[in-house]
Protein backbone atom coordinates (compact mmCIF):
# COMPACT_ATOMS: atom_id res chain seq x y z
CA UNK A 1 0.00 0.00 0.00
CA UNK A 2 1.47 3.35 -1.01
CA UNK A 3 -0.10 5.81 1.38
CA UNK A 4 1.47 9.22 1.75
CA UNK A 5 1.98 10.36 5.31
CA UNK A 6 0.18 13.52 6.25
CA UNK A 7 2.31 16.18 7.93
CA UNK A 8 2.62 15.27 11.59
CA UNK A 9 1.20 11.76 11.11
CA UNK A 10 2.59 9.15 13.45
CA UNK A 11 3.15 5.80 11.78
CA UNK A 12 1.30 2.64 12.53
CA UNK A 13 4.47 0.60 12.19
CA UNK A 14 4.97 -2.90 10.97
CA UNK A 15 8.38 -4.09 12.09
CA UNK A 16 8.90 -7.66 10.98
CA UNK A 17 12.52 -8.78 10.42
CA UNK A 18 11.53 -10.83 7.38
CA UNK A 19 10.06 -7.72 5.77
CA UNK A 20 12.94 -5.37 6.50
CA UNK A 21 14.69 -4.29 3.40
CA UNK A 22 17.93 -2.38 2.99
CA UNK A 23 16.12 0.80 4.10
CA UNK A 24 14.67 -0.70 7.31
CA UNK A 25 11.18 -1.80 8.32
CA UNK A 26 8.00 -1.21 6.37
CA UNK A 27 6.01 1.60 7.97
CA UNK A 28 2.32 2.29 7.41
CA UNK A 29 0.88 5.77 8.11
CA UNK A 30 -2.56 6.96 9.11
CA UNK A 31 -3.36 10.62 9.74
CA UNK A 32 -6.48 9.99 11.86
CA UNK A 33 -7.68 7.37 14.34
CA UNK A 34 -10.39 5.87 12.15
CA UNK A 35 -7.96 5.56 9.23
CA UNK A 36 -5.46 3.91 11.60
CA UNK A 37 -8.04 1.32 12.64
CA UNK A 38 -8.88 0.61 9.01
CA UNK A 39 -5.19 0.27 8.16
CA UNK A 40 -4.58 -2.01 11.14
CA UNK A 41 -7.49 -4.25 10.14
CA UNK A 42 -6.28 -4.36 6.53
CA UNK A 43 -2.81 -5.40 7.73
CA UNK A 44 -3.29 -7.77 10.69
CA UNK A 45 0.37 -8.80 10.41
CA UNK A 46 1.30 -5.34 11.68
CA UNK A 47 3.52 -5.42 14.73
CA UNK A 48 4.38 -2.55 17.09
CA UNK A 49 2.37 0.66 16.81
CA UNK A 50 3.25 4.30 17.49
CA UNK A 51 0.02 6.10 18.29
CA UNK A 52 -0.29 9.88 18.24
CA UNK A 53 -2.70 10.77 21.04
CA UNK A 54 -3.67 14.08 19.43
CA UNK A 55 -5.20 12.98 16.11
CA UNK A 56 -8.25 14.44 14.41
CA UNK A 57 -11.52 12.57 14.74
CA UNK A 58 -10.98 9.53 16.92
CA UNK A 59 -8.10 10.55 19.21
CA UNK A 60 -5.20 8.28 20.07
CA UNK A 61 -6.61 7.19 23.42
CA UNK A 62 -9.87 6.05 21.84
CA UNK A 63 -7.98 4.46 18.94
CA UNK A 64 -5.74 2.47 21.30
CA UNK A 65 -8.80 1.29 23.24
CA UNK A 66 -10.48 0.24 19.97
CA UNK A 67 -7.35 -1.63 18.84
CA UNK A 68 -7.11 -3.44 22.17
CA UNK A 69 -10.81 -4.34 22.06
CA UNK A 70 -10.09 -6.59 19.09
CA UNK A 71 -8.66 -9.82 20.45
CA UNK A 72 -6.27 -10.34 17.53
CA UNK A 73 -4.58 -7.01 18.36
CA UNK A 74 -4.34 -7.50 22.11
CA UNK A 75 -0.63 -8.38 22.17
CA UNK A 76 1.42 -6.23 19.75
CA UNK A 77 3.04 -3.33 21.64
CA UNK A 78 1.49 0.12 21.36
CA UNK A 79 3.50 3.21 22.28
CA UNK A 80 1.52 6.42 22.70
CA UNK A 81 3.24 9.60 21.49
CA UNK A 82 2.30 13.13 22.48
CA UNK A 83 3.72 16.59 21.95
CA UNK A 84 2.58 17.69 25.38
CA UNK A 85 3.82 16.39 28.70
CA UNK A 86 0.93 16.94 31.06
CA UNK A 87 0.56 15.29 34.45
CA UNK A 88 -1.52 12.14 34.09
CA UNK A 89 -0.86 11.62 30.35
CA UNK A 90 1.19 8.46 30.93
CA UNK A 91 -1.55 7.01 33.17
CA UNK A 92 -4.24 7.93 30.65
CA UNK A 93 -2.26 6.20 27.88
CA UNK A 94 -1.86 3.06 29.99
CA UNK A 95 -5.55 3.08 30.91
CA UNK A 96 -6.43 3.22 27.20
CA UNK A 97 -4.27 0.13 26.59
CA UNK A 98 -0.89 1.55 25.51
CA UNK A 99 2.20 -0.27 26.74
CA UNK A 100 4.34 2.83 26.94
CA UNK A 101 4.11 6.60 26.53
CA UNK A 102 6.73 8.95 25.08
CA UNK A 103 6.75 12.69 24.58
CA UNK A 104 8.06 14.61 21.60
CA UNK A 105 10.73 15.12 20.60
CA UNK A 106 11.08 11.34 20.54
CA UNK A 107 14.49 9.87 21.35
CA UNK A 108 14.92 7.82 18.17
CA UNK A 109 17.96 6.02 19.59
CA UNK A 110 15.81 4.44 22.31
CA UNK A 111 12.48 4.14 20.50
CA UNK A 112 13.03 0.68 18.91
CA UNK A 113 13.74 -0.86 22.31
CA UNK A 114 10.68 0.81 23.81
CA UNK A 115 8.54 -0.53 20.98
CA UNK A 116 9.76 -4.09 21.56
CA UNK A 117 9.50 -3.96 25.36
CA UNK A 118 6.20 -4.63 27.06
CA UNK A 119 6.34 -3.42 30.68
CA UNK A 120 3.64 -5.93 31.66
CA UNK A 121 5.33 -8.90 29.96
CA UNK A 122 6.27 -11.80 32.23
Amino acid sequence: MDEQAAPGAVPVGRITPAEQGPRGPTVLHAAAGGAGLDLRRAHPETGPVLMDVMMPGLDGYATVAAVRAEERFARPPVVAVTARAMPGDRDRSREAGADDHVTEPVDTDHLPARMRHRPDAP
